[in-house]
């Protein structure tokens, strides 16, 4: 019996070890190695030299650029988030209608989400914004004037949220799951009672919803910072006009492999975890205020 047991141990063993091992080498031990190296001056030639706090000091106190990163960075998260997500949710409440072919509408709308955060996309979107290229095109005949979007730094980043906003695909699927999950009753209950669409919105929809709001609402938060590559290519990978297109994970990728100052970029990494998590933790203490579900333990 022992020997039977010892083998379905050594089987289970088995079929898991291609993730343990996985896990290990590619996240366990990278985690680790990389808090180590942010207590060090490390730059790839050399042997990592333990020098304490003072990566943390110089990211605080010592480095301009740095704060500059982050103010950008939260700029293009909280100015792009909630415009990509009012964005997704009114996609998805078209897409719930009842009509012909809205499942071939549903896939041409969430093509953008498949390819948008390519190489080939991001230098696309970076003709569209030229000097003479379709958008200006358009906002001349508008009457509105060419912006000089490769220029000025708040247009250059104004650029790249129009980016994310145009990724908009896979909030929108799940928006239009959880808009499949209300009850029809409740829509036609309001209505016989008189309220008019705007308010079976506000009473019922968003209500409804509250759930699907804030699971879209934090992994679009955690998408937002950790956005590169739009960054690197628009900007050439350097970030500009003036830095205003400093995300702080192109700024830390410059740090690592331009400046190879692998040290300070681990330092950078471990702070913007610790901002990805104070902020998804107030996003979760704050959701028993206004997010709503249907039951609780049955109650």
């Amino acid at each position: 019996m022992r020997s039977i047991s010892w083998k379905r141990h050594l089987t289970g063993y088995a079929f898991i070890s291609p993730f343990v091992i996985g896990f290990l080498v590619f996240t366990a031990i990278p985690i680790v190695v990389s808090l180590y190296l942010s207590f060090t001056s490390y730059d790839l030639f050399s042997a990592p030299k333990w020098i304490g706090l003072d990566n943390y000091d110089r990211m605080f106190n010592k480095d301009p650029k740095y704060w500059n990163s982050l103010r950008v960075t939260l700029i293009y998260v909280f100015g792009g988030v909630p415009l990509r997500l009012a964005f997704a949710l009114m996609i998805a409440m078209l897409l719930n209608a009842k009509a012909r072919g809205i499942g071939l509408y549903r896939t041409i709308y969430y093509l953008p989400s498949i390819i948008g955060g390519s190489v080939a996309v991001s230098i696309m979107w970076r003709n569209l914004f030229n000097d003479e290229g379709l958008v200006n095109m358009a906002l001349n005949a508008l009457g509105i004037g060419s912006v000089r979007w490769f220029g000025e730094p708040l247009a250059a980043l104004w650029m790249l949220i129009f980016l994310s906003v145009w990724q908009f695909g896979s909030s929108m699927l799940i928006f239009l799951a959880g808009l499949k999950n209300i009850p029809a009753s409740l829509h036609e209950a309001a209505e016989v009672d008189g309220a008019n669409a705007v308010q079976r919105f506000f009473r019922i929809t968003i209500p409804m919803l509250t759930p699907i709001i804030l699971f879209n609402l934090i992994m679009q938060i955690i998408s937002a910072f950790l956005t590169f590559i739009p960054a690197y290519i628009i900007s050439k990978g350097e970030g500009g006009p003036l830095d205003g297109t400093m995300l702080y994970s192109l700024y830390l990728f410059r740090r690592a492999f331009v400046f190879t100052d692998m040290g300070y970029a681990a330092a950078m990494a471990w702070i913007m975890l610790l901002i990805v998590a104070v902020v998804s933790s107030v996003l979760f203490a704050s959701s028993k205020f206004w997010v709503h579900y249907e039951s609780k333990g049955g109650e």
